[in-house]
């Protein structure tokens, strides 16, 4: 997929990563019956980290993409227990997953390919044991049964991160992309047909942006315990039709150049029961530009022309509740 990018990096992945580490948020230990908390549940409540699943079944890896944290599934500590750079984990993703890693907050796990996504069954890598499930640019459509797990995954209380990329983007040549695919699971997922997030993905192709975040000082992805958002990138991706109509909650944080409100929106957030939703409208700023041999990556993670670290890392708190 052809894709311009920026070449030069705001800074060396190892200073971000050392950087973000010390910006990670604390965990919070709920008061006793008497308002106070006990030692041993401040001390429990602490050791016990942010559960993130990253998604590798849905053809993650077709083509030129390496949309994994490491090639070390399901456990990227078996790679590297103590990840130091983005390269000490295999994936384009690495960078993401190490900035996690390092805070000690976060306990990290990919669903490997030909894995089915549950909800609910008890298998090891279900998503009844994460707090978020991250999917990053899926190539292969959802069956009914994973699309039913999703929604009700959100539903009673996960956070569900969906990366688009652009229409006629099907990398391994099975007739769906991921526009498609993302579009069909807000559609025709059996538990809400109608658009649950309040949220459409565009089918666009939209070579070249630098979208811009929306002044919100209050607004916990723009302004998160890993820094202030103030834009990304956008090579070869796609936008949002926001539907408020559809779901009230629903908002646009990141915006292609020229538009606002329900059009145009690059990054948006909703809520559906007691669960949250992010989506962001190209893989490219989450590539750190490292990964397996053999494919054609950039270093968006870094790219000067947006903040696609504090974003991802900030969106991934946030649908964590962290």
């Amino acid at each position: 997929m052809n894709r311009i990018r920026t070449a030069a990096a705001l800074a060396s992945s190892a200073l971000l990563a050392a950087g973000l580490t010390t910006l990670a948020p604390t965990a919070s230990a709920a008061p006793t019956a008497g308002g106070a908390p006990t030692a041993a549940t401040s001390a429990a409540l602490s050791a016990t980290p942010h559960r993130v699943l990253f998604d590798n079944s849905k053809g993650e890896t077709a083509g030129n993409a390496d949309w994994i944290i490491s090639t070390a599934q399901p456990d990227p500590l078996a790679q590297n227990a103590n990840p130091t750079t983005e390269k000490s984990w295999t994936g384009a993703l690495s960078a993401w997953g190490v900035a996690l890693q390092k805070t000690g907050q976060y306990s990290l796990k990919t669903l490997p390919a030909g894995s089915t996504i549950s909800y609910g069954t008890g298998a090891a890598l279900d998503l009844a044991k994460f707090d978020t499930f991250v999917i990053p640019e899926p190539n292969i459509r959802f069956s009914a049964a994973e699309k039913a797990a999703l929604i009700r995954f959100v539903q009673n209380g996960g956070g569900l991160f969906l990366i688009s990329d652009h229409t006629r983007s099907d990398r391994n040549n099975d007739g769906w992309d991921s526009p498609a695919i993302i579009n069909d699971l807000f559609t025709n997922n059996g538990v809400n047909n109608n658009d649950p997030f309040g949220i459409s993905v565009d089918v666009k192709n939209i070579s070249t942006d630098n979208p811009r975040a929306i002044n919100d000082a209050a607004n916990p992805v723009l302004h998160g315990p890993f820094g202030t958002v103030t834009g990304s990138i956008l090579r070869s991706g796609t936008t949002f039709t926001l539907k408020p109509a559809d779901n009230p909650n629903v908002k646009g944080l990141v915006y292609r150049t020229g538009y606002s409100g329900t059009n145009g929106a690059f990054f948006a957030t909703s809520a559906y029961g007691s669960g949250r939703v992010a989506v962001w409208g190209d893989s490219s700023p989450a590539d750190d530009g490292t990964g397996q041999p053999g494919n054609n990556l950039f270093n968006g993670w870094n790219d000067p022309a947006g903040t696609n670290a504090a974003l991802a890392l900030n969106a991934t708190a946030w649908l964590s509740k962290a």
